[in-house]
Formats: structure tokens, C-alpha cells, sequence
């Protein structure tokens, strides 16, 4: 009788497990400065990259897929469907990769129905609460801090080798290299069988500055002649294309790789020279015109592979132009997934294209792509407006520097020198036909003027998110320079990437603070000289005596509202103010 009973309910049991399972898997696997020139059937003649090709073998490869030209834009374009700028980020450090919280990602879609959800590698939306990836859907994420590994969001004397990495927002240091370390955290998170399906969302910092690497994978790029540089960029390429492999061994060998999709993608397009004074070698970009920061195609024009056995057919290559705002909402459509009412994606489906070869929906649009640096976007400054054959273009040699708002001179000489490019035709973006096809500008930049309108002011009625000190969910919180703002904040563009580490820098941060006593602890750069360090935050001004030499000064007994504001740290040895390199807020009494 017994058993009898068991039966059924163990019948019941294994179909709802068996219907749970229809659902597919999604691997999501970004590289992190990956251009399209770096693919080996790509002509590159150095670098073979077969297990990512493998991929479009397997499946279907998008041979005009579109990023923005940053990290942090391009990853809140793929983690929500939407314009970056709508979500909050511009760039990539002070308050400018902040994405608002407000925002719907991936993760939380596919976690409310009834996804295991996992990120292994960079987050780079935000290191403290409410930003955080186990803020934003995410149930299982083994991440670094700010934009890479041994960047000012610390901890100090990170590498890729042995680094100290947040597993669920505690810090802990592990052993290997750092893109084996994620893909082993990846694998270990697809085996673990549950009954549900998973979105495990693989986004290694590699190739990204600086350029480190196990000796085994750069030494064959050394042996045929290559510069140093690109030995090791080349290096860390072999490295992903070696773990791309692992990921689909391990999907082959638990019987799943037929019901999970899989994506290949990077970033943004490859560092390569980008001032006449970059001692970095110039590397393959396929003809292709920029570079990493650009809106020319070298900087935003990435690879993109997909494989679903079930029911993407293989070895199909396609020239329709996709965009990264593009990727969630297709994944929902594939999963048949409904996305929440109160979402409005930018991007569009792209599975009818992917399954019958149907592209009705992708006719007659534009993709809107802009990068400056600062939290304040400015019109018509390093734009392009990208179509299936048309391309404009307002180029600027360093868009870094456009954080003032440019004069009207400026503005109409920009005005005035905007190019337009017959991409189809033209994929290296050599002729400019812009005074021959003055109606096609107008047109395109009267559709760059609408968009940048209405993400401008969607993003300006949000505000800038702030950082949570003394929550439940994060009692303790380390705010670094990478994430603070202010006049005196410059940022020095080493390894590829901000750093944030001048010594005489003062910033500050914009934080929320829950009511409570605090203690907190400023992380001294070198101090030559005898001084006084200082606490401000709304009425609250502390201050203490510091010594030449010091490392650190610490806060007792720190007294907070419940309150927004302007969170100031610093310290003076003379007149002038200069920041802390971290700063470590704890409430003591959750």
C-alpha cells in the first residue's frame, strides 16, 4: 500500500521536474576588450581561437553585432535591454557606472521564474549596496571590484594571479588565475542539478590591461616575433578560448547541451592605438576603423556566436545588424519568457531572425550609440547613429575630456564636421559622404536629437544612485576612489582602463545612510608630514589629529541620521585637502 502510494507521487515529482527542465538553460559568456578582429576566422594572422568558433559550427554567428564602445554601458545594455543612458551609466568609474537600482536586469527576470541564477567574473555596475549583483537578481556571484583587477576599488596589490575576489559580497582570496577561477566557479554552478533550469552569466576581465597572463599561453606568440604587448593580449585570448572549451565539455558530459543556449559576446572592441603618443602595438582589428572608446566600428562592432541545438540550426552566418540591447529581450522570447509590464526594452527580439531566418522587425532601425566621461551627457558630442547601411558620426580624439559642456563654437564647428559612412560598402569607414547625402544626415541626426531627449531626461528624473551605508544587507561597506566624484577628481588612464589614484585627488561620496552609531576608517595614502583628518556628512564634522606616517585613522562611536547627503572623508597636512585611498564605514549596532 505503501508503495503504491509512493509511485504516483514519484511520477508526479519527475514530471514536474521534466517540465521545469523544458525550459532551456542560458550561458551568457562576455570577454572584456575582445574586438572582432580577434577571432581567428576573422583573418587574424596570429591568433586561433577554435572553441569559440565552435560555437557558430554549432550554431549561428551575427557577423554585425553592436556594443557600446566602454565596459560598464555595454553591460547595463545587455543586463536590462535598455539604452545605458536611461539606466544611469555613461562610463566606467566615479559615479558614472552606477546603474540605477530601479532597473529590471536579466537575472531577476529569469530568477522570478524560476531560474538559478549566477555572474562569475565583472559586475562593474556598482560595489555596494543597492548596486551590488546579489542586489539585482543574482543568487550565486563570484565577482571583482570597480571596472578590473588591481584598479583603485581595491583591495591593494590585487592581480589576476592568486586575487582576492567578493563571493555573495565577502571578500575572500583565491588560488589560480583568475579566468579559471570564474570558469571553475561557472561549471561547478551548472552542475549543480536542482530540478530547475539555469542563467549562469560568465563575464571574465580578460583581455583587459594589465596584461598578465600564465607564461605557457604567451610564450608561442613570443617564439613567432610578436611585440610583447600583443604576446601576452594574444596570450590571455588563448586562455578564453581554452575555457570556452571547458564550458561546453561540461555541457556535452551532463547530457544538457541540446537544451542550453549559449552566447559568446564581448564588451567592446580591442585597446589598440588610440593617441599618436600610445606606446601600446597596434593589433588585428579586421580592417575596421577606432578602437576601444570609439564610436568608430573598431570600438563597438564585437563577436557574437549563439548555439542552441534544439533549435538553432548550425553553421548559419548572418549580416543583420544586432545590438546588445538586443540579447534580453530575445533570451525572454526564446525562453518564452513575459517580461515584467512595467518594462520598456530598447532592444528587439532577434529570434525570428535566429530561427527562420526572418528579419521583418529589424528593418529600418537605428542603433544609438554615445560615450563621454562624468555623469552629464552633452549633445552631439562622440555620437553615431548606426543603420543596416548608413552610419553618422561625430568622432572625438579623447572623449574622456568631454566633461564640460562644450561652448556653442564647438558645438557648431562638431555641427558642421559630422561624417556620414555607406557601412555596407564601406566597413573601414574611409570615405565620409556626408556633403554628398545632406538628407541622409539630417534625417539620422534628427533621430540622434529624439533619443538623446528622452534617455537624457529619463535618466535625469532618476538622479544618480546612491551608495546604502549601515543596511541589513551590507553592514559594512568599503567606498574606494573609484567610486567618488567631485572637482578635484582625475583619473589617470593606466592599463587600459581608469585608475583613480592620484594622491592629492579629494572626492566624495553620494551615499544613504540608515540611522545608527558607525565606526569609520580612513585608508591613508603616504603621509609625509603632520596633520588633521577629516569627517563631514550633513551637520556631522569630526575631526583628528594624524601623524607623519600614519597608514590609517579611525572613527569611534560615529553618529548618522537617517539621511542623504554628501559623504566627505580627507585629511590635511597643509592647506590643501586630499582624500583617502579607502574609506570602511561599519554600523555597529544592526
Amino acid at each position: 500500500m505503501k508503495l503504491n502510494f509512493l509511485l504516483p507521487i514519484a511520477f508526479l515529482l519527475g514530471f514536474y521536474n521534466a517540465q521545469a527542465q523544458e525550459s532551456p538553460n542560458i550561458i551568457i559568456m562576455m570577454t572584456d576588450d575582445q574586438g572582432y578582429g580577434d577571432i581567428g576566422a576573422h583573418g587574424n594572422p596570429y591568433l586561433k581561437t577554435p572553441q569559440i568558433e565552435s560555437l557558430g559550427e554549432q550554431g549561428l554567428e551575427m557577423t554585425h553585432f553592436f556594443s557600446y564602445p566602454n565596459c560598464s554601458a555595454s553591460r547595463a545594455a545587455l543586463l536590462t535591454g535598455r539604452y545605458p543612458y536611461r539606466t544611469g551609466v555613461t562610463a566606467v568609474t566615479q559615479v558614472d557606472h552606477f546603474m540605477n537600482t530601479s532597473e529590471i536586469t536579466i537575472a531577476e527576470i529569469l530568477r522570478d521564474h524560476g531560474y538559478r541564477t549566477g555572474i562569475f567574473g565583472k559586475w562593474h555596475l556598482g560595489d555596494n549596496a543597492p548596486m551590488r549583483p546579489i542586489d539585482q537578481g543574482f543568487q550565486e556571484a563570484l565577482v571583482h571590484r570597480g571596472g578590473g583587477i588591481g584598479q583603485a576599488a581595491g583591495p591593494a596589490g590585487n592581480t589576476y594571479f592568486d586575487p582576492v575576489l567578493e563571493h555573495n559580497g565577502i571578500p575572500k582570496k583565491y588560488e589560480g588565475y583568475c579566468d579559471d577561477i570564474f570558469t571553475e566557479a561557472t561549471i561547478d554552478f551548472i552542475r549543480k542539478k536542482n530540478g530547475k533550469p539555469f542563467f549562469a552569466y560568465l563575464a571574465t576581465n580578460l583581455p583587459h590591461f594589465p596584461l598578465q597572463v600564465p607564461e605557457k599561453r604567451a610564450q608561442p606568440y613570443r617564439d613567432i616575433g610578436l611585440h610583447e604587448d600583443n604576446a601576452l593580449t594574444y596570450g590571455m585570448l588563448d586562455n578564453i578560448d581554452y575555457n570556452v572549451g571547458r564550458v561546453i565539455k561540461t555541457l556535452k558530459s551532463l547530457g544538457i547541451e541540446d537544451n542550453t543556449i549559449v552566447i559568446f559576446l564581448s564588451d567592446n572592441g580591442p585597446r589598440h592605438r588610440r593617441t599618436k603618443n600610445d606606446s601600446y602595438p597596434g593589433r588585428w582589428v579586421a580592417n575596421l576603423r577606432g578602437t576601444k572608446t570609439s564610436v568608430y566600428d573598431a570600438g563597438i562592432r564585437v563577436p557574437f556566436y549563439v548555439m542552441w541545438p534544439k533549435k538553432i540550426k548550425s553553421k548559419i552566418k548572418t549580416s543583420n545588424m544586432g545590438a546588445i540591447i538586443d540579447v534580453l529581450p530575445t533570451l525572454l522570447d526564446a525562453a518564452n519568457v513575459r517580461p515584467p509590464k512595467d518594462v520598456a526594452f530598447d532592444g528587439q527580439s532577434l529570434w525570428p531572425l535566429w530561427t527562420k531566418n526572418q528579419s521583418e522587425n529589424l528593418k529600418n532601425r537605428e542603433f544609438f550609440v554615445q560615450m563621454h566621461y562624468g555623469p552629464t551627457p552633452f549633445k552631439y558630442m562622440h555620437f553615431a547613429v548606426r543603420t543596416q547601411k548608413y552610419k553618422l558620426v561625430s568622432p572625438h580624439d579623447f572623449p574622456h575630456g568631454i566633461v564640460h559642456q562644450p561652448t556653442d563654437f564647438v558645438l557648431k564647428n562638431v555641427l558642421k564636421n559630422l561624417e556620414l559612412y555607406d557601412v555596407e560598402n564601406d566597413p573601414s569607414e574611409r570615405i565620409n559622404i556626408a556633403k554628398d547625402h545632406p538628407e541622409i544626415v539630417e534625417m539620422l541626426l534628427e533621430k540622434y536629437d529624439d533619443w538623446f531627449d528622452e534617455v537624457s531626461e529619463e535618466r535625469d528624473a532618476k538622479g544618480i544612485q546612491r551608495i546604502h551605508l549601515g543596511t541589513m544587507e551590507q553592514p559594512q561597506v568599503i567606498l574606494s576612489r573609484f567610486d567618488w566624484g567631485g572637482p578635484r577628481v582625475i583619473s589617470r588612464f593606466d592599463y587600459g582602463g581608469p585608475r583613480v589614484v592620484e594622491d592629492n585627488q579629494l572626492g566624495y561620496w553620494r551615499v544613504s545612510t540608515e540611522e545608527g552609531v558607525y565606526k569609520v576608517v580612513l585608508d591613508l595614502p603616504k603621509i609625509t608630514s603632520d596633520g588633521e583628518a577629516h569627517l563631514k556628512y550633513g551637520k556631522l564634522h569630526l575631526k583628528k589629529t594624524i601623524k607623519k606616517g600614519q597608514k590609517k585613522v579611525t572613527f569611534n562611536e560615529v553618529k548618522l541620521p537617517n539621511s542623504e547627503g554628501n559623504f566627505h572623508a580627507y585629511f590635511k597636512t597643509d592647506r590643501l585637502a586630499v582624500g583617502p585611498l579607502f574609506v570602511d564605514v561599519i554600523k555597529m549596532n544592526n
